[in-house]
């Protein structure tokens, strides 16, 4: 499957992990960004997957800080085995933590997906899709292109019915001790629809 044709997914169901993924139709595909699936990116299997029961109430917004922001699909990839090995290797955790990345290079990246339970927000895992910005977003926001594909993907998860379509935005900082998603990055996501500023 080619890199550099938008889409989003197939119409047809596919499968990832054993879960079968909601089918889309075509007016999902007129949001025109690429997701980059796990067998793209080469990411290993998970070794445990819990299914997300949907539609979530949460969209936490994230940031790497290291892997630093990324520009094409080749350092986007890198960044997401890296990302997963570190997950799998040092916390223990089963996968990639995210459900989703987005990179500098305007593509999303397939992590969890849709249906599995994340490991990003301790709390809210299991009531939220987690999106990742790939990159360090303390001190200047993402590339315009890379904010867009959070919107659109944000977009089709409340279409899919994965996303309530009165969900709650926030940034991981407001679910726990942490500097995530970066004071830039926060600064622009609490402009955003949604945006909640108390949990």
């Amino acid at each position: 499957m080619s890199l550099s044709a938008a889409f989003i997914f197939l119409s047809a169901a596919v499968t990832v992990f054993g879960l079968p993924q909601p089918r889309l139709q075509a007016r999902e595909n007129s949001h025109n960004f690429v997701l980059v699936s796990r067998s793209e990116w080469n990411a290993r299997p998970p070794t445990i997957v819990v299914r997300l029961e949907t539609p979530v109430e949460f969209v936490v917004i994230h940031h790497t800080y290291q892997p630093g922001a990324c520009h094409s699909t080749e350092q986007c990839s890198q960044a997401m085995r890296g990302m997963q090995n570190y997950h799998q290797e040092s916390n223990g955790w089963g996968d990639i933590g995210y459900n989703f990345a987005v990179g500098g290079d305007g593509k999303a990246y397939e992590g969890r997906g849709w249906n599995a339970v994340g490991a990003h927000t301790y709390g809210f895992n299991i009531k939220s899709i987690g999106i990742v910005l790939i990159g360090d977003w303390r001190f200047e926001i993402p590339p315009a292109k890379q904010l867009e594909v959070v919107h659109k993907l944000i977009a089709v998860g409340v279409e899919m019915g994965i996303i309530r379509p009165d969900y709650k935005l926030i940034g991981h900082r407001q679910a726990g001790s942490t500097e995530c998603p970066g004071e830039a990055l926060f600064n622009e996501i609490s402009k955003w629809d949604h945006f909640q500023r108390e949990v």
